[in-house]
């Protein structure tokens, strides 16, 4: 379950794109609205937004999509209960809304439509929406065992336009370029031969770095925009534990390199044999200082015992 929030000022358009006839919609579930066609419906919308002329985007509109493993289950009392508890989770409460669902695509979804001023005048409140939002999907989508999303991957980029078409497109480029490469210079050549510019952003007057812009196809996006691993600290960590991989590949190679294995039992049976001169006096190891060291260990020994035999009366 994915959840996607747009605010807007024209409740007229919400209400006609949502309940489009080409979208094949139903209407699941709706409260303080008078629904009998599209305009009453959006001049419900108004009348309760001009309770308060302080917000400029009185207009919410989410959609809440899920994976198609799941459409077995979803049936459309089931999908408004998920909605109106995510709604409730987001604080989505005493307001005029409607909750219709579509069929116009692969995956079931269904598209919320909501007054951000409340039944007493007050805004509902956005603060942290997204994370909020993120959040609760997950929850939901454990406690009903919903499929989890695999987030970018799974969007069907051949259904999407832009700016959002672009935007996947820098996305699978960076995925590529940024898993591989070492450093900034080479990361900013390999994009600029895929027709993607790369700025910077700086602290005041500064030379710190505080983040990143790709252009592509005449569209701009920070590089935390097209995904949150792409910030300009994300990329940064990536490319240096790129270099340290890579240094640690190098110096393995060279390892083996200059310390070949030798054959199976060669190195067991030397040992053995006493080639490394511990076990044997014959081994190769055994040279004359071995040998001046033995003896002096062995007149030690033979003086000890004679004392000893000395104290004996």
């Amino acid at each position: 379950m994915m959840a996607k929030i747009v605010k807007g000022s024209d409740f007229k358009g919400v209400v006609d794109y949502i309940l489009d006839k080409g979208k094949g919609t139903q209407v699941v579930a709706y409260d303080g609205l008078f629904m009998e066609n599209k305009e009453t419906i959006a001049k419900s919308f108004n009348a309760q937004s001009r309770m308060n002329n302080k917000v400029t985007k009185p207009v919410g509109h989410i959609a809440l999509s899920f994976s198609k493993k799941d459409e077995p289950r979803l049936t459309n009392r089931v999908m408004a209960g998920i909605a109106l508890e995510y709604m409730e989770k987001m604080g989505i409460r005493d307001t005029q809304f409607f909750i219709a669902r579509h069929f116009d695509k692969e995956h079931p979804h269904v598209h919320i439509a909501f007054n951000r001023i409340d039944n007493n005048g007050n805004t509902i409140s956005d603060r942290h929406e997204r994370l909020r939002s993120t959040r609760i999907c997950k929850e939901l989508t454990l406690k009903y065992g919903l499929h989890m999303a695999n987030g970018k991957d799974d969007v069907k980029r051949n259904r999407l336009k832009e700016p959002d078409k672009t935007k996947y497109e820098l996305y699978d480029i960076l995925k590529k370029e940024v898993g591989r490469c070492g450093n900034w210079n080479v990361l900013v050549a390999n994009l600029k031969r895929q027709g993607v510019e790369v700025s910077f952003k700086h602290k005041g007057q500064t030379n710190e770095v505080q983040g990143v812009v790709f252009t592509k196809n005449g569209y701009r996006f920070n590089g935390s925009k097209v995904d949150r691993r792409f910030s300009y600290s994300k990329i940064d960590a990536a490319l240096q534990r790129n270099r340290y991989n890579e240094r640690m590949g190098m110096t393995a190679k060279v390892h083996e390199a200059v310390t070949p294995s030798a054959p199976f039992g060669t190195a067991q049976s030397e040992l053995f044999n006493g080639s490394l001169g511990l076990l044997n006096s014959n081994g190769s190891s055994y040279n004359a200082s071995d040998a001046e060291t033995d003896q002096e260990m062995a007149e030690i020994l033979r003086r000890k015992k004679k004392r000893k035999r000395g104290m004996r009366l």
